[in-house]
């Protein structure tokens, strides 16, 4: 069995009740690192569990390993925060298992996505997940210019490094749209920013943060 354990995203404390049960009884954690599920797991008081990892340097071994053991043993899986399989590489794992007819259970919980689009001052009945843009210059540069021509509204990610190259580049191209940065959700020093790229340039208080942004939809068309 293999269960999708969503993980705080900040608050130690928004863990649920059935995702502490969930870990508790689980005969082994899946996780990106084990530094930061390892720190999670002695915040909840949970000892001795054996860790396997699964991140973007698993190969194709590691996840056929890692099917046969949610063959026979009841496995977490979880993220460095948040719902696992959104943004990492627990869908890999995910389609492994369904093949191999290995039971799936989602234990929802905190998302960074969800959390994102409940701070919306407008009402969202579609969106574009864009996700993680890409690194290289050029690259980046032509997915900037071809999401200009979204009309939907549009949810970029990035890396926290990232973040004021991210919102440099949003003032760039999309100087006439209003937008939605959260950042470090559910922690203490989260910040919310809504309204023109300029507005969010002006009252960003940080280079570096855990971040979201969503670019309103085009309310000429």
């Amino acid at each position: 069995m293999l269960y999708l354990v969503a993980t705080p995203i900040g608050d130690v404390s928004e863990i649920t009740l059935r995702a502490l049960e969930v870990l508790k009884s689980a005969d082994i954690i899946l996780c990106e690192s084990t530094k930061e599920t390892s720190k999670l797991l002695k915040q909840l008081d949970i000892k001795a569990k054996r860790y396997e990892l699964l991140n973007e340097h698993s190969t194709l071994e590691d996840l056929k390993m890692l099917t046969e053991l949610c063959k026979t043993q009841t496995v977490a899986l979880v993220s460095d925060c948040g719902t696992p399989g959104f943004c990492d590489p627990g869908n890999d794992l995910i389609g492994f298992c369904r093949r191999a007819s290995v039971k799936v259970k989602s234990v929802l919980g905190p998302s960074s996505l969800m959390g994102l689009l409940s701070l919306t001052s407008r009402r969202m009945n579609e969106f574009v997940f864009r996700g993680f843009l890409p690194a290289e210059s050029e690259s980046r540069e032509k997915e900037w210019v071809k999401l200009k021509n979204e009309k939907r509204a549009i949810i970029i990610m990035d890396t926290p490094y990232r973040l004021k190259k991210t919102i440099d580049e949003l003032n760039r191209h999309f100087v006439g749209r209003q937008a939605l940065l959260a950042l470090n959700l559910s922690q203490n020093d989260e910040l919310v920013l809504e309204g023109t790229p300029n507005h969010i340039i002006q009252n960003l208080d940080r280079d570096k943060a855990e971040f979201m942004l969503l670019i309103y939809p085009n309310e000429k068309v």
